[in-house]
């Protein structure tokens, strides 16, 4: 397949997931403040939690869909259809037995809602509507859309993500309308199923109009199952990489549930869905960097990979900076003109949620340059940052509730992602003395809390904190809040970083179009 042709596929899965990024970001804002008002937190906190419940079970997943599309990239690129057929086939038979291991599981699962939900002030009808309900829009995935992986490997995930994201706007906005009108749990569960099921037969179409060619047998995939034992292999590698966030991300809902409330699940996830938004936003643009990396490290020397570690983690620091500090001094401004006042959590979870988030952005610079050296050999530490999390959330739940859970997760992103992978990075894979990563760690961290200072003093001086009551006064703080910390840690990181400089002149040639085919050499 032609190189242009691979450039062209990127460049319309960005600006697709752009697009659409930015219309249900608009909309999930507008649709969470209909659904709070019409439906209640406790609904909301209800349906989050099942879902987080029965994410767990889509542990039975393994990464087998992330090993088949590593695999399916060679037969795309020599068009190999009859080996495509295979592969696919082989993955409709594991996707079929991870249902009926899912759908088992679930129905066992059930019997201990009434156990689960005791006092949620929710009929155990509606309860079960909902929970089955989910959990038949899941089993869809592995039982009808198993091919949509497909689409994945051969860039076009911009099909996907129309499809989809269409489906998900028409049907939020007909949940809206009900909600507003009559108020009903079960319509508004029934609509969830059922655009699924809608979605899933339009994706179907669209993969058969896009691979006519594409003749999948399940029946043949169980034959087929040893021809391919790499796919066992990688699935087992990335299976150890993916439990330990998907414990964290399921989990945390549930223990907030278990030592706080289900109000508060709801509460936590308007700020969840505030900061989840603006890291997806911000995940557009180092994606590009990230699909470079391996090839920037086959190419050249260590030496010079670690200055490009540093110019993107200079980037990092920048965004995070500007990021934690605007959230802090907008995000009860923002909450209050959004839903309304009552729905505000206390400053010191505020603080938590940002520091987590600060430190979980700029650490995953060593994540994306590990992942490019192939260093997978760690898997002891997906395994103990597990457990890291589940004891002392379970501790500092139980101790302090919402703020001992969110400690939970920052305890074990410090010490795993904070110590143990930039030391792995330095030794094994950059074979590099650790001193200079910290003494460049400090340097940057060290200039995030002066450009905080200097701009909390002179904004307070403006008079332009607090928490404002209406739309016009929101976006005024906005904008001076916003304008004024990024001018000042622009300004600081230019004088102080030649690795920001280099990057941000990069990212400017990037965004304009210029010097594209200099950055490619380089990136």
């Amino acid at each position: 397949m032609p190189q242009e042709s691979r450039v062209k596929k990127s460049l319309l899965n960005a600006r697709v997931n752009l697009i659409f990024y930015f219309l249900t970001l608009a909309l999930s804002f507008f649709s969470r403040k209909v659904f709070l008002d019409c439906l209640g937190a406790n609904f909301i906190g209800l349906t989050g939690t099942l879902y987080n419940l029965l994410g767990f079970l889509n542990l039975a997943e393994l990464g087998i869909g992330s090993a088949i599309g590593y695999v399916l990239y060679k037969p795309l690129f020599d068009h190999n259809q009859q080996k495509i057929n295979e592969i696919i086939s082989v993955m409709g038979y594991l996707y079929r037995w991870i249902g009926f291991i899912i759908l088992g599981t679930g129905c066992l699962l059930a019997c201990f809602l009434p156990l689960i939900f005791p006092n949620t002030g929710f009929d155990l009808s509606i309860i079960y509507f909902a929970y089955f309900s989910f959990l038949a829009s899941s089993l869809i995935g592995y039982f009808i859309n198993y091919r949509q992986n497909l689409l994945g490997a051969d860039q076009r995930n911009y099909v996907v993500t129309a499809y989809f994201q269409t489906a998900t706007i028409i049907k939020t906005i007909i949940q809206m309308v009900s909600a507003y009108y009559t108020g009903s749990y079960y319509i508004w569960i029934a609509l969830e199923l059922s655009f699924g099921i809608i979605y899933s037969f339009i994706l179907n179409w669209k993969i058969n109009q896009t691979y006519p060619w594409l003749k999948s047998e399940i029946k043949e995939g169980k034959t087929l199952f040893k021809k391919y034992p790499e796919v066992i292999k990688y699935t087992k590698q990335l299976f150890v990489q993916q439990i330990n966030g998907l414990v964290q991300f399921q989990t945390t809902p549930f223990l907030i549930y278990t030592f706080v409330s289900l109000e508060t699940v709801a509460y936590y996830g308007n700020y969840s869905l505030v900061i989840d938004k603006i890291f997806a936003l911000i995940l557009t643009l180092f994606s590009s960097f990230r699909a470079s990396i391996g090839n920037l490290i086959a190419g050249s020397n260590n030496e010079y990979v670690k200055d490009v570690f540093w110019e993107i983690g200079s980037l990092r620091f920048w965004i995070a900076g500007i990021v934690v500090f605007g959230c802090f001094f907008l995000m009860n401004s923002f909450i209050t003109v959004w839903i309304g006042e009552k729905y505000i959590l206390p400053f010191y979870i505020l603080c938590i949620i940002l520091i987590k988030f600060y430190f979980q952005f700029i650490l995953d610079n060593s994540m994306s340059f590990l992942y490019g050296y192939g260093l997978f050999a760690d898997v002891w530490a997906s395994y103990t940052q597990s457990v890291i999390f589940l004891v002392c959330a379970i501790v500092g739940g139980y101790l302090w509730g919402l703020a001992g859970i969110l400690m939970a997760s920052l305890i074990g992103i410090l010490i795993i992602n904070g110590i143990w992978k930039p030391y792995y990075l330095y030794k094994s894979g950059f074979k590099l003395p650790i001193s200079g990563y910290w003494l460049s760690w400090m340097k940057y961290n060290v200039l995030n809390v002066i450009n905080i200072a200097s701009s909390f003093a002179l904004l307070n001086f403006l008079g332009m904190l607090g928490t404002k009551h209406t739309l016009g006064d929101f976006v005024v703080q906005a904008i001076v809040v916003l304008l004024t910390y990024t001018l000042i840690c622009t300004l600081t990181f230019s004088i102080f970083s030649k690795h920001f400089r280099v990057s941000a002149t990069r990212l400017y040639s990037q965004i304009t179009r210029k010097g594209v085919q200099s950055n490619e050499k380089q990136i």
